[in-house]
């Protein structure tokens, strides 16, 4: 059973909740927190704050979204929600809406929940387990959706099987250097508003990638916020970010590659291709 299991329980799972909008439908995720203890109504509040700020980058994939803000004193534990809305809402993301399901996180540090998150990736990313999720009767079909074994955040889903994501394109550091490539600097950053949600989410899905090509042991991808990454972005040799976050950002002095579907491997190597010219 993955951790990300762990974090949910029944008594954090809504089937086809009412949401006159976005704001309702993360409300409704953030009252599942506050009721088991996880969260203070305040951070429910952030997590609205923050898609306020920042545009609707809370929407990672076709039809889902994952609120959250910041680790502060109204967060007492790690904590998972998991809502699907009884009639689709749009959120403002062009690429993604309309959302049925949305989940909140509830981080008390800035580790706890890493590995759910890569387990809650590999589950949307295989078109099966999501299917189970939308069609889910009851909250132990959800718990079984993602906890049951099957495909993992490492496995490779349909899309990616199809688009040739998992190409060997060699190993070792040789197989970085092209004819009109700069010298890498062996960091890629991943950005959202606070650094704890999804980047991390972008972080999991850009590392399976690198995996398959052998790369991991020559790039460190980190996950990070706004703030941070402008700082930072000199020491990196690109940015993978959603849409709303690279607006925030503006010009940062390296490239920055916007990503759509954060659970899409096949829409990551080809950002990763464009980067190092392969």
């Amino acid at each position: 059973m993955s951790q990300l299991s762990e974090l949910l329980s029944p008594s954090t799972i809504l089937l086809d909740a009412d949401a006159a909008d976005w704001r309702e439908a993360i409300r409704r995720s953030g009252e599942l927190l506050v009721s088991t203890g996880a969260t203070d109504p305040a951070y429910t509040e952030a997590m609205i704050r923050i898609v306020e700020e920042h545009g609707p980058y809370i929407v990672v994939a076709p039809g889902f979204a994952l609120a959250h803000s910041r680790p502060d004193e109204s967060v007492h534990r790690t904590g998972m929600s998991f809502v699907r809305l009884a009639e689709p809402i749009a959120f403002g993301n062009a690429a993604n809406d309309p959302v049925t399901l949305v989940m909140a996180l509830a981080a008390a540090d800035s580790s706890a929940h890493r590995e759910a998150l890569a387990a809650l990736a590999g589950v949307l990313a295989d078109p099966a387990r999501r299917s189970l999720l939308d069609a889910a009767r009851t909250r132990e079909d959800v718990l079984a959706a993602l906890g049951a074994d099957g495909a993992g955040p490492g496995e490779r889903s349909a899309e990616d099987s199809r688009s040739g994501a998992g190409t060997d394109t060699g190993s070792g550091t040789g197989a970085m250097v092209d004819a009109d490539a700069v010298p890498s600097k062996k960091l890629l950053l991943t950005v959202c508003g606070n650094g704890l949600g999804t980047s991390l989410f972008l972080k999991n899905t850009a590392e399976q990638v690198l995996d398959r090509w052998g790369w991991s042991s020559h790039l460190d991808v980190q996950a990070t916020d706004t703030i941070s990454a402008k700082g930072r972005a000199k020491d990196s040799d690109a940015i993978l970010t959603s849409g709303a976050i690279a607006d925030t950002l503006g010009e940062v002095g390296v490239r920055v590659e916007v990503i759509e579907n954060f659970t899409s491997q096949a829409e990551i190597d080809a950002a990763l291709r464009r980067i190092y010219a392969v």
